[in-house]
């Protein structure tokens, strides 16, 4: 049998590994015990310059990671930057990569397989290590990437807002809105919106739209992506008795808020400014925002008089579910020195060092050793956020984001005046995505 470069590469990464010494699962050691591992590079979105001192902090304490360099990238061009340096051979050691991207990125990607090797992780062990929000970096071969940190959906309320209309707590259950928006909801003279209770049901104008709308799905108990067989497919029209419906329920729900002809719902229209600067501007009572938007807000009006509560849930429903932003350590599939990058990885993912970077990043870690130890505050209800966070595999993020756009819009504007149509024909378009 011939044996062709790249398996001698893989061969010579074997030997080296086990030589190292990493082999043995490093999630459960959660050490800082390490080898060397030379002069690496990690590309991210993440701030820069928080990244860079937490690697200081960590080399200060380990001098074998004192040649780790940290790059933060453009969000908007990351995707296309990161494929072209690993095409042309100068890419980083080690990238971040955020979980509905990790099968979109999957052919990009040195895989740790489940088996078969002195390294290999199995799925118990990941699944035991992190919470379920992670799963979508469990490929069909071995795990995509180490996950790192979380960023999950929370609700922002405005404290005065809220007060002034008499309520003294954001609503736990979507069921307590109508009450809220006939009390809170104001419009001028023209009919114009002026004071919003929260913006939902629009698309363009809502930030985190797909991730909203893709949250009231599960809630409700719908899929988005499933497999069948071992095969990824699309099945917003339902997979199983229970999911049937379930994704026109929620569009139904979602574009209400959009929908002047629902004057219990009516809160939003496509007029309005974004749903972030409407909250951060005082324009509107609750915002679902991402934790890590926090900061971000303070920024934008350090004055506003707000605070950060769970995400509402149904109240009939038996489980708690939000959605999260999940970034975990990858590394590319040509790496000039993998043992160095898996070394690295496992080193920034031990317990004490995920729970280093959730500190300085202000968002949780995703292991389950690390959550619910000693926190309050915003962080307990980041931490709760993460706990119950679920994930769908997303085949691509900025396809899905256009179907996503296309069926609440042709649902607001009336273009297809069915609910079941607007599902319908969603599904077609990821059944393009699919090959199907």
């Amino acid at each position: 049998m011939k044996i062709t470069s790249f398996q001698v590469v893989l061969l010579a990464v074997f030997a080296s590994l086990a030589v190292v010494g990493v082999l043995i699962f490093a999630f459960a050691i959660g050490s800082n015990t390490s080898n060397s591992v030379g002069a690496l590079t990690i590309w991210g979105t993440l701030d820069g310059q928080e990244f860079s001192t937490l690697l200081r902090e960590f080399s200060d304490k380990d001098a074998s990671f004192a040649q780790v360099t940290y790059v933060q990238k453009d969000p908007s061009t990351y995707d296309v930057d990161l494929t072209r340096a690993i095409a042309s051979g100068t890419g980083p050691d080690l990238f971040l990569l955020r979980q509905d991207y990790a099968v979109h990125t999957a052919d990009q990607i040195w895989v740790i397989p489940y088996s078969g090797t002195s390294y290999a992780v199995s799925r118990s062990q990941f699944e035991t290590s992190f919470t379920d929000v992670a799963s979508p970096f469990l490929g069909e071969k071995g795990v995509l990437a180490i996950p790192f940190l979380a960023d999950p959906l929370v609700l922002y309320w405005n404290k005065d807002i809220l007060s002034t209309y008499g309520y003294a707590e954001p609503p736990k259950y979507w069921d307590e809105l109508p009450d809220m928006i006939a009390a809170i909801t104001k419009r001028n003279d023209m009919g114009q919106i002026v004071l919003s209770t929260i913006s939902l049901g629009e698309y363009s104008n809502i930030n985190n739209a797909k991730d909203i709308l893709s949250m009231l799905i599960l809630q409700v108990g719908g899929t988005i992506t499933s497999y069948e067989n071992g095969k990824l497919g699309p099945s917003l029209e339902g997979s199983t008795p229970a999911s049937l419906g379930a994704v026109e329920k929620a569009l139904d729900f979602y574009t209400s808020f959009a929908n002047p002809a629902k004057p219990k719902s009516y809160t939003w229209n496509r007029s309005l400014p974004s749903s972030r600067a409407s909250f951060a501007g005082g324009g509107s009572a609750l915002y679902i925002g991402f934790a890590s938007e926090d900061a971000l807000i303070k920024k934008m009006n350090p004055n506003l008089n707000y605070t950060i509560a769970k995400i509402p849930q149904i109240r009939s429903a038996s489980t708690t579910i939000d959605v999260a932003r999940v970034y975990g350590l990858a590394i590319p599939r040509n790496a000039k020195n993998p043992v160095g990058s898996l070394t690295l990885a496992y080193f920034l993912a031990s317990s004490a060092n995920a729970r280093a970077a959730s500190n300085t990043f202000g968002i949780p870690t995703v292991r389950r050793d690390a959550l619910g130890k000693g926190v309050d505050g915003n962080m307990k209800i980041f931490e709760a956020g993460v706990i119950m966070a679920h994930s769908w595999v997303d085949p691509d993020p900025v396809e899905t984001d256009a179907i996503f756009k296309t069926m609440v819009e042709d649902t607001t504007s009336g273009a297809v005046p069915l609910l079941t149509d607007a599902v319908q024909h969603a599904q077609q378009q990821f059944n393009h995505i699919f090959g199907i």
